[in-house]
């Protein structure tokens, strides 16, 4: 998809209640900083994967979950590999908890709520 003349990649995260309160806080427009033990951020490149993450991950640690969509410069994307995690579809892209600042700055538009599960 093009938006303001970049060419921009769709991504998906899963996330839970903790998460999301701190991405609203941002205005929705960011991703917070990694827990110490969370050393990649890894957005999803297709919504069913995020879905199954979000229902059967994130429901049973924090009772709700949510798939978030959010797009990213596709060329400033590019540099991070993406990861074949299990099945053909299941792709993520490895983001280092140290460049999540610079990622954010790369974010078009705004993170939007897609699904949420309970």
């Amino acid at each position: 998809m093009a938006m303001d003349g970049h060419e921009t990649l769709t991504l998906w995260r899963p996330t839970g209640p903790e998460e999301l309160a701190l991405v609203e806080e941002s205005g929705w427009t960011a991703w917070p900083a990694r827990l110490p033990d969370q050393p990649i951020f890894y957005p999803v490149l297709n919504e069913d994967y995020a879905i199954r993450i979000a229902r059967d991950w994130n429901v049973p640690a924090s009772g709700v979950g949510y798939v978030t969509r959010f797009e990213v410069e596709a060329d400033f994307a590019a540099r991070y590999p993406i990861q074949q995690a299990g099945g053909r579809t299941i792709l993520e892209l490895w983001v280092p908890a140290e460049e999540l600042e610079e990622f954010n700055r790369h974010i078009v538009g705004k993170i939007e709520v897609v699904q949420e599960f309970r």
